[in-house]
């Protein structure tokens, strides 16, 4: 039996997300349709979950003490990360300690806050199909390692090179020929979200499309655990960076039963709590590639995806209000509504405070909606909302959903 308090009250449920950027504010949203007292916690002012959140608070999270005193203060009944760059060794102590869950579990948490991490957790314990991979510690190490001369098989060319922690896509690029290694390095040390001066470097997989495969674990009326999936979200990015994306993408039977065989056993596993007992409820955006009916594990994200934006105008529950209901032990339905889509829309500009001009115009156009996210701050390429569509089918939805994202205008504030 689930009992929710009232907010701002003794009786409160009172729930903390650690990264309050556009995923975090509608995840906030979802809690406070069911009454959950929130509190957003992000690295910079007014950042879009602030903007919604009954309290907010701005520290380095990735500062061990200053997350510890905060929670200690706040003293919310859980925590759930939203971004990659935390204290994740800190969140498992204090979760041991009994302090506060950690959704959905602190171990998660610290495997899939880098690459390494959960690679080598996919590749070197699960056994699944990865890309071929290799870790590098300097621009060496990273020539080495395409080459082979390190003693290995070579990585060789194309291949693509990604900081171990990063989101978005930063300082993800793909290598062609030996003149473009440096270039790669560089880049990939100026996009880690923390400096740590190591890449992973991975062999390029010809595959037909990738996917994004939502997993939601929540409890059932049994009591048990069970796991849900979304229709799998293909998807198009441009530098590691999501552009655009569409729900349902068509698969073989035989290639969609192996994407959720890998992410049951990816999210099982993440999922065992303190002394390995299965928790770990919430949803998971399980990233895969396909070509035909096979299928390669690449990435897993314990928390919506970004890719799922697209849920909002797809499914009967969204992504976020799935995250919700999962983490607060209620019932979940993953079934699709309509066929929709997503697409990106960018500041344009270097600029605090822009404006958006014509969002009239992209409004008009029929089975279309948008998200502003709200952010203080424009960068030429910063995710600054998303235009969504419904349509008959997927293509429909997609041309509606970049039709609709091309009519709005940001401006730099005069």
């Amino acid at each position: 039996m689930t009992t929710l308090g009232t907010p701002l009250s003794p009786s409160a449920t009172r729930v903390m997300l650690l990264g309050a950027g556009e995923l975090g504010k509608e995840v906030l949203m979802a809690l406070q349709r069911l009454g959950v007292e929130t509190i957003a916690v992000d690295r910079y002012e007014n950042a879009p979950g602030h903007q919604v959140a009954h309290r907010a608070h701005t520290i380095t999270m990735s500062d061990a003490q200053q997350l510890r005193a905060l929670i200690e203060r706040e003293k919310p009944l859980m925590v759930v990360p939203e971004i990659e760059a935390i204290a994740t060794a800190e969140l498992q102590a204090l979760e041991a300690e009994g302090v506060v869950r950690v959704v959905p579990t602190a171990r998660a948490a610290r495997l899939t806050m880098d690459r390494e991490g959960i690679r080598r957790l996919a590749a070197e314990t699960l056994g699944l199909a990865t890309s071929p991979y290799r870790f590098c510690d300097s621009l060496e190490e990273l020539q080495a390692a395409i080459d082979g001369s390190d003693g290995q098989s070579p990585i060789g060319y194309p291949c693509i090179v990604k900081p171990v922690m990063s989101s978005s896509g930063k300082g993800q690029s793909k290598i062609d020929t030996p003149a473009d290694v440096k270039t790669a390095w560089d880049y990939a040390m100026a996009g880690g979200r923390v400096a740590k001066g190591r890449v992973i470097v991975e062999g390029f997989i010809d595959f037909d499309y990738e996917i994004t495969l939502l997993t939601v674990r929540a409890r059932g009326a049994d009591g048990a655990i069970h796991t849900h999936f979304c229709e799998p979200i293909g998807h198009q990015q441009v530098s590691g960076d999501y552009v655009e994306s569409w729900q349902p993408q068509r698969m073989t039977p035989v290639a969609l039963q192996r994407a959720q065989a890998i992410a049951k056993a990816v999210t099982d596993d993440l999922g065992r709590g303190l002394q390995g007992q299965p928790d770990g409820c919430g949803l998971y955006g399980v990233e895969l590639f396909i070509k035909g009916d096979e299928v390669w594990f690449s990435e897993v994200s314990p928390r919506p995806h970004d890719t799922g934006l697209v849920t909002l105008c797809t499914q009967w529950q969204s992504e976020f209000e799935l995250h919700a209901r999962a983490i607060l032990g209620l019932p979940v339905d993953t079934s699709l509504r309509n066929p929709g889509a997503s697409a990106v829309i960018y500041g344009g500009v270097d600029a605090a405070g822009i404006s958006f001009a014509d969002v009239d115009q992209a409004l008009a156009i029929e089975g279309t909606d948008l998200r502003l996210f709200g952010k203080p701050e424009s960068f030429v390429k910063r995710r600054m909302g998303v235009a969504l569509a419904r349509a008959a089918d997927v293509n429909e939805a997609r041309a509606k959903a970049k039709q609709a994202a091309s009519k709005v205008q940001p401006h730099a504030h005069p």
